[in-house]
């Protein structure tokens, strides 16, 4: 019997990085929505974020991003607040490194 080498099976070959060179549009906060930077990982799909109004919350990975984006300490983030729970939040989108200068550059995060 041959040995199997490589890792997994069909669903790790499937998607490949087909958009990972690819351009998207820079998305800004709304109302309701905050940007955050992550302090600590949880596990079970959750993390600790610093929101940059000064708040501590902890965060919720939702269902889109859980397996597909990976987030790691000190990655900025885009998070919706919860209006019934103001230490909870949900992490929407997670910026790249160029996508937060941009986000710098345009003023919209603080220079720290």
């Amino acid at each position: 019997m041959p040995k199997n080498k490589g890792k997994g099976g069909k669903n790790r070959r499937r998607g490949k990085n087909e958009n990972e060179n690819e351009k998207r549009e820079l998305i800004f906060k709304e109302e309701g929505q905050e940007y955050g930077q992550v302090t600590k990982m949880l596990g079970n799909g959750r993390l600790e974020a610093m929101c940059f109004d000064g708040v501590k919350r902890l965060c919720h990975i939702r269902g889109k991003l859980r397996k597909k984006v990976w987030i790691n300490g000190g990655d900025i983030i885009l998070l919706g607040l919860r209006d019934y729970q103001d230490t909870k939040a949900d992490v929407i989108l997670k910026y790249t490194a160029d996508e937060a200068r941009n986000l710098k550059a345009y003023g919209e995060l603080p220079d720290s």
